[in-house]
């Protein structure tokens, strides 16, 4: 079925559908939760210190794709469990995947971290 909307209205719609997925994460994700308020924290502390403007994007920025990452692991979950609950090989491949995707950005932003900040103070 196509969609007719276009211009301002699709616009609209479309933060409306946003922000609809962000609060389905919230109330449906424990991981989302945790992480969500451990990047608010990290975002302040990037803010606070007193560091270049490249450096505040990367530490932000790698904060930020923990999240991108774990809302795109949740809607895998959410479809494959909407399937079915029937055990499938790829079903596990898939939310392995996306759990595995999930713990590579968290690893980045650590490294990402580690790094400029090591930096900083050296």
């Amino acid at each position: 079925m196509a969609n007719n909307v276009t211009g301002l209205t699709r616009i609209i719609k479309a933060a409306g559908y946003s922000w609809k997925g962000l609060r389905a994460a919230w109330h449906n994700e424990a991981a989302f939760r945790q992480e969500a308020i451990a990047v608010i924290v990290a975002i302040v502390v990037a803010c606070w210190l007193d560091v270049n403007a490249i450096t505040r994007v990367l530490l932000i920025g790698s904060v930020v794709l923990v999240i991108i990452i774990e809302i795109i692991n949740s809607a895998i979950e959410a479809v494959v469990d909407r399937i079915g609950s029937d055990f499938h090989p790829l079903s596990g491949r898939a939310k392995d995947m996306g759990s595995a995707a999930v713990l590579l950005a968290i690893l980045l932003a650590l490294f990402t971290w580690i790094t400029l900040l090591f930096a900083h103070l050296s």
